[in-house]
């Protein structure tokens, strides 16, 4: 095992810091509250603020007074734009929370959050239940190995149905949800919460739910409570011989026990347990931050590793462990950039060792020395400054000049922490100022936002020369022109959004390229032979067996034997080709799908160079590509509906009208639902469609599914466009 080397000198703060009891640490909890658009996270965020004593009003995410809500954007649209973090306590634990947002424009907000996150809840609607956005959630966390919690929300609500909700949780998932409580009355009579482990009833007092009462299971409970408590012991079961011996022996198993069987069950992934609350009506917050505590990890109890720098993450010998203690070398990881009025913001999570205000750090990526200025425990929009940080801690500093994803250490060249996944933008729009004067501030903007969001893509059309924009969705887009216009003070004019089309190859073709030019004195030589193929769509692990996606988009092989073309010259081959897929041949757009061997070819002794073959490879995907029959790929959006059952068929029709597929449809009460893909080309105004449809009480979410081939006589007018935009 590699043994982390501690930093030849210590500052007097991290001396300090060193003498800390590691206890401190054990009661540290970062968590995040993820959930699909409009299950309550942000309500149950202003629940937790207030039952801690962090405020003493409870904000409302209606009339926009919600404190994590703090921008003046989150507040007029009611909807989160920007995860927002704060600290709180409860009982003997710090709870470093933050709160997400549910749409799914946003979703790097909830990738880079669990990215540095130890735990995480779950909010699922009563009624919704496991929705489209959820299914993407559970997908990040289970790629980041985020253990959680899930809790039932809305359990006022008409049709609400925790047990529904938890065997979606089951089948959607794939996750071992079990329920820990059952509600006490149904639907606008839920009173409380039965909490199976503890045998009790739990009720919530006072004006704001603020007085915890816990009374005998009301008989009227009592066979349910039993029947659903022996099958959570028999779930439970699973992970522990000694419960399993005694639910053989039919003798009654410990509460601590009970206790320590979730916990270790949830540190190990292998279980969710599921909980209940309504939010909005004050009931059932204190037993979920009771269970925040009691079940989730602290970072004491995760395995982090890093990767030696310099090295191949693929290679078993890389990775290094990482350890929460204080005299090891700092390792901390920026993963939020955000501009300030006071300096540029960066969130930052450390994994091990201290950072110390006044102390320079090296940016792994780059090498750089960066001197913190100043850091900060933020609250949403307010801050508490302190001058040390610890490992578990989740902080904001000032003074330092990164970018999202880099590590930071006390160490030169030591190590770097696996880095976030960054969706590819779908949608994109020209932007520009409508005053000259103002297209300095405008550049301003777009390179702030840029580096604030790695999902929003800023460039420059080379043959208009317009600005474009692409992001993740039209809220997306519309969100950041808004905040040009409010923030900048920059009267912004866009073109209607465009779609991200990729071009694609479908069969296989061999090419033979020779680049010749002599214009006297040194000409260019080059020539390369092999052959373009279609990328598969899955792959064979070699250690599991299992069949996994292909993830890359090109793929480049070299089988050069006898030397015909001098290894030094391979680089060069390969980069001619990256650099021609940004603009496929067919109509401009990205190459995807795309691998290529090169595996013959020729040079000249004094005309070859870099720059020849740089040239003979782009000339070789612009003449071989079209005879590969290539397709345009368009972006399938998954995309979930809720509206009043009167108006389903209206819905479904023009679905159907817009090349949408439906997948499921479900009534529930006087709701219904309908899933479905629909090409993102045939989404534009889809929400004031689906308002006008359904008199206004329709709603709903997107989010990227995957690229699909693009329909022949679709793709004849594209191109046409394409042509007639060039000319």
């Amino acid at each position: 095992m590699l043994t982390l080397q501690e930093p030849a000198v210590k500052t007097a703060p991290q001396a300090v810091a060193a003498k800390k009891n590691m206890s401190n640490i054990a009661n540290v909890r970062n968590i995040g509250i993820s959930a699909h658009i409009d299950s309550g996270k942000t309500t149950l965020s202003e629940r937790i603020l207030f039952y801690t004593g962090k405020t003493y009003k409870i904000g409302e995410v209606h009339d926009g007074s919600a404190t994590m809500d703090s921008m003046e954007l989150e507040q007029e649209r009611g909807i989160t734009i920007a995860s927002a973090a704060t600290s709180v306590k409860w009982g003997e634990n710090t709870i470093n929370l933050i709160d997400t947002p549910g749409h799914v424009d946003f979703t790097v907000e909830v990738e880079r959050s669990l990215r540095v996150l130890d735990g995480a809840v779950l909010v699922l609607c009563s009624v919704g239940g496991v929705q489209a956005q959820s299914i993407t959630i559970d997908r990040q966390m289970k790629r980041y190995r985020v253990p959680r919690l899930a809790l039932v929300n809305k359990m006022d609500r008409t049709g609400a149905d925790p047990y529904r909700v938890t065997k979606q949780l089951k089948e959607k998932l794939d996750c071992n949800a079990v329920l820990i409580q059952i509600p006490i009355g149904k639907e606008q009579n839920f009173e409380g919460v039965v909490d199976l482990v503890e045998q009790r009833a739990v009720y919530f007092d006072g004006q704001q739910g603020e007085k915890v009462r816990c009374e005998p299971v009301p008989d009227a409970l009592k066979n349910e409570a039993k029947k659903q408590r022996q099958e959570m012991l028999e779930a439970l079961a699973m992970f522990s011989d000694e419960l399993m011996e005694m639910l053989l022996e039919e003798k009654e198993p410990p509460v601590e026990l009970i206790h320590e069987v979730i916990r270790k069950a949830v540190w190990s992934r292998e279980l969710t347990p599921v909980f209940l609350a309504t939010a909005y009506k004050n009931k059932g917050v204190q037993p979920l931050l009771d269970a925040i505590g009691r079940y989730l990890p602290s970072p004491l109890d995760n395995d982090y590793h890093a990767y030696k720098y310099g090295s191949d993450a693929k290679d078993p010998d890389a990775k290094m462990p990482l350890s929460a203690d204080l005299n090891a070398a700092a390792v901390a990881m920026a993963f939020k950039i955000v501009e300030d009025p006071y300096g540029t913001l960066t969130f930052m999570r450390i994994y091990q060792g201290t950072l110390a205000k006044g102390e320079t750090y090296y940016n792994q990526r780059t090498s750089q020395k960066e001197r913190i200025s100043r850091i900060f425990r933020m609250h949403a929009d307010s801050r508490e400054e302190i001058d040390l940080a610890e490992a578990g801690d989740i902080v904001a500093v000032i003074g330092i000049d990164c970018s999202s994803g880099d590590t930071f250490s006390s160490e030169k060249d030591f190590c770097a922490l696996e880095n976030m996944f960054v969706p590819e933008p779908v949608i994109q729009i020209a932007v520009k100022s409508k005053a000259t004067k103002d297209a300095d501030k405008l550049s301003k903007a777009l390179y702030r936002f840029r580096k604030e969001d790695p999902t929003l893509s800023i460039s420059t059309d080379p043959e208009s020369g317009e600005t474009l924009m692409a992001g993740m969705g039209e809220l997306h887009l519309d969100v950041y022109v808004e905040r040009i216009r409010r923030e900048y003070k920059v009267d912004v004019e866009t073109s209607p959004p465009k779609v991200n089309y990729r071009e694609a190859p479908t069969q296989a073709v061999d090419f033979d390229i020779k680049h010749k030019k002599q214009s006297g004195g040194s000409g260019q030589y080059a020539h390369i032979c092999g052959r373009m193929s279609v990328l598969p769509e899955t792959r064979r692990n070699k250690e599991t067996g299992a069949e996994e996606p292909v993830t890359e988009t090109f793929q480049f092989e070299e089988k050069i034997v006898g030397g015909v073309i001098p290894n030094n010259y391979i680089p060069a081959i390969e980069k001619g080709f990256r650099e021609s897929l940004e603009k496929g041949p067919v109509a401009g757009y990205p190459v995807v799908s795309l691998h290529i061997l090169v595996d013959d070819g020729s040079y000249h002794d004094v005309d070859s160079s870099d720059l020849a073959f740089r040239i003979c490879a782009h000339t070789a995907l612009r003449e071989t590509f079209p005879r590969m029959k290539p397709t345009l790929l368009e972006p399938i959006m998954r995309l979930e509906i809720e509206c009043p059952s009167q108006f389903q068929g209206n819905v479904v029709g023009d679905l159907n009208s817009r090349r949408g597929l439906i997948n499921i449809t479900e009534t529930i009460g006087a709701v219904c639902r309908i899933e479905g893909e629909i090409p993102l080309a045939e989404t534009f105004g889809y929400s004031t469609n689906l308002r006008s449809m359904t008199q206004g009480q329709g709603t709903f979410s997107m989010e990227f599914l995957k690229y699909k081939k693009v329909p022949n006589n679709i793709q004849e007018t594209i191109i046409k466009e394409r042509k007639e935009q060039k000319k």
